[in-house]
């Protein structure tokens, strides 16, 4: 026990030196520490590595510069950004005009994904990514991994908190974007505002679900009320198709009247807040279509009816 305990402690100890090394040398000297380079960068060879021992090894230092065949996406990304435009918007361009997505350009480093357009996801990554400003920024994604999480768990890309990253004081590389611009980049929100100065609140938010594909059914402002729709894996980043099922549309008070003439709803319920408390303590999921909305609901969490 006595001999397992100071194996522990070296091991805590070589690694605190290891990760403090690493904090100073991309704090101080913007030294680039490993992992794929954003899209709109590549690696080049900046010189011996300043460890004598690893030079004799062979190994040298990498820097990024900007990529000529994709820097020039990435200003426009940014730039349309700060004219307004969503993210479906952007990643809709980048697809129409055929220019391939990040994993498209790298298959050999994304192995795991499609590569074959613009997602959301894609573009707010970048968008997001500090590293444009010419910084060098490290820690900003942990280092472990659960092994107990779900594939789907593993697979979702989580983030340190802002306050445990590692900012360079200096420039490490060639800006893409100004911070200035960078900055304003993130304040902009493309979502529209009511009209008439109201919050539009929705009351099944989360609790939807399409029956015809089984995704879950967003919210959507209809005609001007409350509603939810599910266009059926079709996103604004593509064009439509003739062959697409055609969007699910459902108001928010022809929902709740479906509800209210259900067999199994309990008779204390008087008001539509009180149903969705009902449904959110239950974790309770309502399957819809266009015709029904009470003979399928179902609980995600017991595989319950309601009651």
């Amino acid at each position: 026990m006595m001999l397992g305990a100071q194996s522990k402690r070296e091991v805590q100890r070589a690694r605190f030196r290891a990760v403090t090394a690493m904090r100073a040398q991309a704090r101080e000297q913007g030294r680039y520490l490993g992992g794929r380079p954003p899209y709109g960068y590549r690696l080049t060879d900046a010189g011996p590595h300043p460890n004598a021992a690893h030079a004799r090894w062979g190994r040298r230092l990498r820097r990024l510069e900007p990529d000529p065949a994709t820097a020039g996406h990435d200003r426009w990304m940014f730039a349309q950004r700060l004219t307004g435009q969503s993210l479906a918007s952007i990643a809709r361009a980048l697809n129409d005009a055929g220019i391939p997505c990040p994993s498209g350009i790298d298959p050999g480093r994304n192995p795991h994904r499609s590569g074959d357009r613009w997602t959301l996801r894609t573009v707010a990554a970048i968008l997001g990514n500090p590293r444009y400003t010419g910084r060098q920024v490290w820690n900003r994604q942990p280092a472990h991994t659960d092994t107990d999480a779900s594939r789907a768990e593993r697979e979702l890309v989580r983030r340190n908190p802002t306050a445990d990253w590692v900012v360079s004081t200096q420039r490490a590389q060639t800006a893409l974007v100004s911070e200035q611009d960078f900055v304003a980049t993130q304040a902009v929100r493309s979502h529209r505002s009511a009209h008439d100065g109201t919050t539009r609140r929705y009351l099944f938010t989360g609790l939807l679900r399409c029956g015809p594909c089984g995704r879950r059914m967003e919210s959507h402002w209809i005609n001007p009320r409350p509603g939810y729709r599910c266009r059926h894996g079709h996103t604004s980043t593509q064009q439509p198709t003739n062959r697409r099922r055609k969007i699910l549309y459902l108001r928010e008070d022809h929902i709740i009247a479906r509800l209210a003439d259900h067999a199994r709803i309990p008779s204390g319920i008087q008001t539509p807040h009180d149903l969705v408390t009902l449904l959110q303590r239950r974790t309770i999921t309502i399957v819809c279509d266009q015709e029904h909305c009470t003979s399928t609901i179902e609980s995600s969490a017991q595989g319950n009816l309601l009651g």
